[in-house]
């Protein structure tokens, strides 16, 4: 996107929420107790950015890389990155050293500020990768960060940036292999607060719980960075605990009224004593995203007051690209919603056609919130974007009469099996009708008769009694014949990756 620079004073929601309304919260750390206005958390940006200049040289395009569990310090060094021009790196911190190792290689920080929790990796990475420079997180407590903005003195001038500038790289979930450096521009950044506000009733009362992983675009960018544009307050859980989610939500001093999860936050707190009695009528905009949800856990929500609203996005659209509104969650069961504003979206055939109405085919998506790309990666870029500029989202989608997208599956999880196309997820569906299905994925396996078949993964509730031929019963009386998943396998726990997506290719296929 060309045009003349925006100042990052102009771009920059702390700085400018802590010269209109400095005493209002910005920021609440639930695991140190820590709670920031929007003066204290700008004067804490100010004192990173000097660090990080002054003690490690870090200035326009270089990787800042953070490796932690969720902190509000997480969010002081990304509005650091900003006003340096430098580039905001979060490191999932699920995945093993040899990972890590092929991120750090590819995107090659300049530094890595890392938790006391994760020194030994830090450690290990800093050998492997010949890294410049590392230094320590802690909460809030001693360590190489606290002193060192402690410490800082200056003052710091914000560099401009334009709009197609990259702010962020995320690396995606790697549900399919190697992850690929997603670059988060600040058009991306810009538009999707705008649609999330929009979409959610962000307003400056809101209140957002940061449960995702903030190495997530969902931890980072569905509501917490939408809801600092908007001058609200994030509220950052350290770590999921589905006890402890039902606590914080329910509890009218906090005052929750925006959060998102993934299905499996949601069906894990479902099953956590007290839930049917819970008052959380206060929180207004309680979303699920990131896989598909089951439509049994939507009901489920439903029966006891909550409207679970389901969501679509990814890495590399903003994240949010569909949002369905709260008054059609029951009517429109099973819908992702509707494009958001800024935001084109068709589903195509194979050959790049658009499909007929209700017809299944590849949800394709093109603005401003759409990623230029990623990170070192051309090939990438090449079989991701057409000629024309839409992205291949991967995922298979159909329209209705009214205009509502339903994301039928992931288009690579499809399988054919008798020549019949068969999608994963509504196989799945079916399973979770069942009471006693904690969680369940379905693949498909190679078959000498029909090509490939289903074989279905489930997770029971404690003290279900269900058995592989009566999942196969009620499968059978729902599902045409062809999608009657053909093994049945009980499991203790399904794969997943730190958002809670299920990672389906770790499962056997033999």
């Amino acid at each position: 996107m060309a045009g003349d620079p925006l100042s990052i004073k102009q771009q920059d929601w702390i700085s400018h929420h802590a010269g209109f309304a400095p005493r209002r919260e910005a920021l609440h750390d639930l695991n140190s107790g820590r709670r920031f206005s929007y003066a204290e958390m700008d004067e804490r940006v100010d004192r990173v950015s000097l660090w990080l200049k002054n003690s490690f040289g870090i200035g326009i395009g270089d990787r800042v890389a953070v490796l932690c569990h969720n902190d509000s310090d997480v969010f002081e060094i990304q509005f650091a990155c900003r006003r340096l021009g430098a580039i905001f790196l979060p490191l999932n911190w699920r995945l093993a050293v040899p990972e890590l190792e092929y991120i750090c290689n590819d995107a090659t920080p300049a530094v890595l500020l890392h938790g006391l929790e994760f020194s030994d990796e830090a450690a290990k990475l800093a050998e492997l990768c010949a890294l410049p420079a590392t230094a320590s997180l802690n909460n809030g407590g001693p360590s190489d960060y606290e002193s060192g903005i402690a410490s800082a003195n200056g003052t710091i001038t914000p560099v401009d940036r334009v709009l197609d500038d990259t702010w962020t790289i995320l690396y995606t979930s790697g549900t399919s292999g190697r992850p690929k450096g997603a670059q988060i521009t600040y058009s991306m950044m810009l538009f999707n607060g705008l649609d999330c506000a929009m979409t959610g009733d962000l307003v400056s009362t809101s209140r957002n719980l940061v449960i995702l992983p903030t190495f997530h675009t969902g931890g980072l960018n569905v509501w917490a960075n939408p809801l600092f544009q908007a001058g609200g307050c994030n509220v950052v859980m350290r770590c999921f605990d589905p006890a402890d989610l039902l606590e914080i939500l329910a509890d009218k001093e906090l005052c929750i009224t925006h959060t998102l999860g993934v299905p499996t936050n949601f069906l894990m707190m479902a099953e956590v004593p007290g839930f049917a009695d819970a008052d959380l009528s206060h929180v207004t905009c309680l979303c699920v995203g990131g896989a598909a949800a089951p439509k049994s856990m939507i009901q489920d929500y439903a029966d006891v007051g909550v409207k679970l609203r389901a969501m679509y996005g990814m890495t590399e659209i903003g994240p949010l690209g569909l949002a369905l509104p709260g008054d059609k969650s029951l009517e429109k069961l099973g819908s992702s919603g509707l494009p958001t504003m800024h935001t084109k979206m068709k589903v195509c055939n194979p050959d790049g056609s658009p499909t007929l109405q209700g017809d299944v085919g590849e949800l394709m998506i093109k603005g401003p919130s759409v990623t230029n790309g990623y990170w070192n990666n051309p090939q990438a870029n090449a079989a991701a974007f057409t000629e024309d500029g839409w992205f291949h989202t991967g995922d298979a989608a159909r329209v209705d009469d009214e205009g509502y997208y339903f994301i039928v599956d992931r288009w690579k999880d499809m399988f054919i099996s008798g020549g019949e196309n068969v999608y994963p997820v509504e196989v799945e569906n079916v399973i979770y009708q069942l009471s006693g299905v904690l969680e369940n994925a379905v693949i498909g396996i190679p078959d000498d008769k029909w090509g490939e078949v289903g074989r279905a993964y489930v997770v029971l509730k404690e003290g279900a009694n269900i058995d592989e031929a009566a999942l196969v019963d009620h499968c059978k009386s729902q599902l045409a014949t062809y999608k009657v998943p053909k093994q049945v396998q009980l499991i203790d726990e399904l794969p997943h990756n730190a958002t809670g997506k299920v990672l389906k290719y770790e499962l056997p296929k033999d």
